[in-house]
């Protein structure tokens, strides 16, 4: 890159309004899931906090370098609204993969037979489907992906051609990776959202909205994430098209919005009170089971 390079051109940032637009609603998402996170401490929520404060910082830093002429020519603001864009993604498809995850072991049935306890108990379950639901495989991965994310965009920019070209190539792995996990969450939410189907969740606030149609909405996050994930790897050989801003609201943006718009339904994310107990009565029906074998 040259001292006079434009880099409002090379990232595409032009619109003001469309980032302060997504500023103000992340904003509004921000507060809710805070008054949530006090309300109900559980990961999902802390994580769609984080997101959310990571979205307000990087639409605002874009809004700014647009507005800002004279920081047209410099390109760390610009490195950085990169990265927080990257590295937010992170919390989100965490977020989905934890939900689904909590959901499963609320939908799980308790009854004599132990009906249902499959999906609990590690050993009955094939090691490939351990790995799937497995928290930390998950979470490791993803940070792998970020780490190739923001390695990617650091190298890209280099006055070097070699390690411009490794940079590109860190970033292209990165969105196959971020794709592959989305699509790994994606067929786990089908599996849970079916069987919740069948063993709906039984509390006293079951006629919340969330409960009431948590597979749909489920599969609508899952949907939403995807898009964002198809557009990102279709045109992972032409950064200016990915970024063209006319693209990139409509396919990377709106579908992150509307994914973290979803987690605000009221009864989608159990409660962490509710979850513990479930998860003790659980093992207490297996202990019972093993005693009796």
């Amino acid at each position: 890159m040259s001292a006079s390079t434009d880099f409002t051109d090379y990232f595409q940032f032009h619109s003001v309004g469309a980032a302060v637009f997504f500023s103000v609603i992340y904003i509004i998402l921000f507060g809710w899931f805070v008054r949530q996170s006090m309300k109900n401490m559980t990961y999902v929520y802390i994580a769609l906090t984080v997101f959310c404060l990571l979205r307000i910082v990087g639409f605002l830093l874009r809004a700014i370098v647009i507005a800002n002429k004279s920081l047209h020519t410099n390109e760390n603001p610009f490195v950085a609204a990169e990265v927080l864009f990257g590295v937010g993604f992170f919390a989100l498809l965490y977020s989905a993969f934890t939900l689904v995850l909590d959901r499963e072991l609320m939908s799980t049935t308790i009854d004599e037979d132990g009906a249902g306890l499959h999906v609990f108990a590690a050993q009955s379950v094939s090691f490939p489907l351990r790995l799937l639901r497995n928290r930390r495989l998950f979470r490791a991965l993803l940070i792998v992906a970020v780490a190739l994310t923001i390695s990617g965009i650091l190298n890209s920019l280099s006055h070097d051609a070699g390690r411009a070209a490794v940079g590109n190539d860190l970033r292209r792995a990165a969105t196959v990776l971020f794709l592959v996990l989305t699509v790994v969450q994606a067929a786990q939410t089908v599996v849970v959202s079916t069987r919740e189907k069948a063993h709906p969740i039984h509390n006293a606030n079951a006629k919340r909205l969330g409960d009431a149609h948590a597979p749909t909405i489920l599969i609508l996050i899952s949907l939403l994430m995807l898009v964002r994930e198809i557009f990102l790897t279709a045109t992972i050989q032409n950064s200016m098209r990915q970024n063209q801003e006319s693209l990139w609201y409509p396919f990377v943006a709106l579908p992150e919005v509307l994914a973290v718009g979803c987690y605000s339904v009221s009864g989608l994310v159990p409660a962490r009170k509710a979850l513990k107990m479930r998860e003790e009565a659980l093992k207490g029906q297996m202990a019972g089971m093993e005693m009796r074998t």
